[in-house]
């Protein structure tokens, strides 16, 4: 069964940059969707950025311009630059993947993607 396992967070200042990688154990491996999800305590899993079979992109509001998503080459390897990051910020965020992509994946609604890493925790104080 194919693995997602992220690394790259931490604790960062304000202003700040980060970037979170994401492989999947099996090299083969390629998803019609696959995205940055978060979640901060005490709120919803937010559906950060996503990124479909054809390079489109999608983001939320609140980090359009500061942060990019990117696959490698052979798409096994997932991407998160973070930039100007805030304390809100603040979460553990997860990579996904799933079988739907277009408007699916366009939505960031986390049901529409099924294989889920870890997570990783990233941490910006003010």
């Amino acid at each position: 069964q194919v693995q997602l396992l992220e690394s790259g967070g931490g604790s960062v200042q304000a202003g700040g940059s980060l970037r979170l990688s994401c492989v999947a154990s099996r090299y083969s491996y390629s998803s019609s969707c696959m995205g940055w999800f978060r979640r901060a305590p005490g709120k919803e899993r937010e559906g950060v950025a996503t990124i479909d079979s054809d390079g489109i992109t999608s983001y939320a509001d609140s980090v359009k311009g500061r942060f990019a998503i990117s696959q490698s080459n052979g798409k096994n390897t997932l991407y998160l630059q973070m930039n100007s990051l805030k304390p809100e910020d603040t979460a553990m965020y997860y990579c996904a993947a799933g079988p739907y992509g277009g408007n699916w994946c366009r939505s960031r609604i986390y049901r529409y993607l099924e294989l889920w890493g870890q997570g990783t925790l990233v941490t910006v104080s003010s």
